[in-house]
């Protein structure tokens, strides 16, 4: 269904003749909207009935610093497996987000969410949004349990705004800047529910082999309820796959 972009293409460890032979389980689909804007989420549960392989995909990869933004590790992942699934995903692509044509996978990673929360930068404490028009649709596939903690969406309070388009980036830039002169820094901490500058719309539980699918133009963030539980090692940490689709 889609390839690498951006050097985050991995070997296709996990996609071996034995582990895509294994039975899957009838995958179950939800659509849900998000706040006033009505911007859609979908909520896929036992996508891939392949979770022992990914994880251990996972734990073989090697794992680097994911720059600026992320608060973790990052490792290539190879996005082969999704061809299981292929035509659920592009009759969701299709149905929710109304992506017919020129799709195509950017990027695919294995994340670790690693960092103290007394180490996060300010733009790591507060909701965020990834650049791109409403044709980037984010994926995130959850391989731990609702321990690990979910995802959860966000309306800025100064501007309504719950998704940011190329239209609303000076608008909301400047909101921004006045939030830092009423509100002061975020505290340095994980952002979960509500606060001075944003009200949490929604928030999904992160279940094993659950995978959803948003705008990377909608606010949101990880919930990390156990700081003190993350860790470097994919076997013991927060292990997701991470990636960004393009179309049209």
């Amino acid at each position: 269904m889609c390839g690498g972009a951006d050097g985050l293409t991995a070997p296709r460890a996990f996609a071996t003749p034995h582990s895509m032979s294994t039975p899957r389980p009838k995958a179950r689909v939800e659509l849900r909207r998000l706040g006033r804007e009505g911007q859609p989420l979908v909520v896929i549960d036992d996508f891939s009935g392949q979770l022992a392989a990914l994880r251990e995909a996972g734990a073989a990869a090697h794992y680097a610093p994911a720059g600026a933004y992320y608060p973790g590790l990052r490792a290539p992942a190879d996005p082969a497996y999704l061809d299981l699934r292929r035509d659920l995903l592009v009759d969701v692509m299709h149905r929710a987000f109304g992506l017919q044509r020129s799709l195509h996978c950017e990027a695919a990673a294995f994340s670790l969410v690693t960092r103290a929360p007394g180490d996060l930068s300010p733009d790591q404490r507060v909701p965020h949004h990834d650049h791109g028009g409403p044709g980037l649709i984010a994926l995130m596939h959850y391989l731990c349990g609702p321990q690990s903690g979910g995802t959860a969406f966000y309306r800025h309070r100064r501007t309504g705004f719950e998704s940011i388009t190329p239209e609303r980036m000076d608008a909301f830039a400047a909101a921004l800047k006045e939030d830092a002169r009423e509100y002061g820094p975020p505290p340095p901490r994980y952002c979960h529910g509500d606060s001075d500058a944003y009200e949490m719309l929604h928030e999904v539980e992160a279940r094993p082999d659950r995978l959803i699918l948003y705008r990377g133009q909608v606010l949101h963030s990880g919930v990390i309820p156990d700081p003190a539980a993350l860790s470097d090692d994919p076997r013991q940490g927060r292990l997701t796959i991470n990636m960004f689709f393009q179309g049209r």
